[in-house]
């Protein structure tokens, strides 16, 4: 991963990182209906995720090239823009999430056929899948990672 930085993000960097999480999701995932103005994203961004969760990102020759945003036990968020795909930033982004826990969770859609094969590369596995109980009424699935040796809950 030539010149690519990992760090945790400031506070004011919350709009850029909406502004991401707008552009993947319009590329990637051109199937999901509009439900939020970008100004909800910001908002959304800076009073929820920057809030709740520990999000870092990864900047790529002065770019936001990427960004995870995770809590105990999950990850809420993980995307990274779409011309920097395949450089391995979203592994080591989610390498980061991955370093403070024995466990994590996360929602995909079940469409989104290429998160689902980046997850399942990075030891994912299928917990569970829905009918569309989400705003977006798109079937998803719920993935579980486990440290290897971690206990189980179940």
């Amino acid at each position: 991963m030539q010149d690519v930085l990992l760090r945790r993000a400031a506070r004011d960097e919350n709009d850029a990182v909406a502004a991401l999480f707008r552009l993947s999701k319009e590329t990637a995932l051109s199937i999901l209906p509009e439900l939020h103005t970008p100004e909800e994203d910001r908002a959304f961004f800076r009073d929820r995720v920057f809030a709740e969760c520990e999000v870092w990102v990864a900047s790529r020759l002065g770019s936001l090239a990427g960004f995870c945003a995770f809590r105990a036990g999950w990850v809420d968020h993980l995307y990274v823009a779409p011309e920097q795909q395949r450089r391995g930033i979203g592994s080591a982004l989610l390498d980061t999430a991955k370093g403070g826990h024995q466990e994590l969770r996360l929602w995909t859609f079940q469409r989104n056929a290429s998160a689902r094969r980046f997850y399942e590369a990075q030891g994912f596995v299928v917990e569970r899948l829905t009918g569309g109980e989400n705003e977006e009424r798109e079937p998803d699935i719920l993935y579980r990672w486990r440290r290897d040796g971690a206990r189980t809950g179940d």
